[in-house]
């Protein structure tokens, strides 16, 4: 059954097929619609942070750009230029910090995070991903992070895409899951480092999202 005013959706979109909760591995695990019934708010939420930190595409520091559009929220953002990846308290584009982590979000991280086994998780950091068809996020580690005792919370809404879960080396071969609207991903652990990425995403017409897929990854990076 497809996903209601999707088109292009790759996956059956239906909590009776679908299990709650999904294990990834060791410490890891995907929450079936924990974040769903909040697409107003959300809205919301990245309307005034575009306005103030509009999605950039970023480039590696080998020079490529980045397919992915990209801001941040939060006491840190998350960028990368010719300099290398690294986390900011100001905005490069705008020399103004990044804005407030919406108190939404935190709830939302911190409520996936305990779900997930991870309790008292206090993001400083969220990288908002902005996806549209075509575009992809290939195979990488987060670990620019200080310490990299507390968990990635990725929260998936619009189009749905093919998240990659691979393993510690880049070469382990990636488990292909499954991500809709309302989606909640946690890992952390031992699985903390796992490679992961996204695969090209197809195309289509979200109801709320429109033709992108935004993903929000709450991190501790101080």
């Amino acid at each position: 059954m497809k996903a209601k005013g999707v088109t292009g959706d790759l996956f059956e979109d239906s909590a009776a097929v679908l299990p709650p909760v999904e294990s990834l591995g060791e410490g890891a695990v995907l929450l079936r619609g924990f974040a769903t019934g909040h697409d107003e708010q959300l809205q919301r939420e990245l309307k005034a942070i575009a306005q103030v930190a509009p999605f950039r595409h970023l480039v590696t520091p080998t020079g490529q750009r980045m397919s992915v559009a990209m801001t941040n929220c939060g006491p840190y953002g998350w960028i990368s230029d010719r300099r290398g990846y690294r986390y900011e308290s100001i905005d490069p584009d705008s020399a103004k910090p990044w804005p407030a982590l919406p108190g939404f979000f935190l709830d939302l991280a911190q409520r996936a995070a305990t779900e997930a086994g991870y309790p008292n998780f206090v993001p400083d950091a969220c990288l908002i991903n902005r996806y549209e068809p075509g575009s992809r996020l290939t195979l990488h580690q987060d670990k620019n992070e200080r310490d990299f005792k507390e968990p990635i919370v990725s929260v998936s809404f619009g189009l749905p895409a093919v998240f990659l879960f691979g393993g510690h080396a880049r070469a382990d071969r990636p488990r292909r899951v499954r991500l809709i609207h309302g989606d909640v991903a946690v890992w952390g652990g031992p699985s903390r480092l796992n490679f992961h990425g996204i695969a090209p995403l197809a195309d289509g017409d979200h109801p709320f999202m429109g033709p992108y897929r935004i993903n929000l990854t709450l991190r501790r990076a101080r």
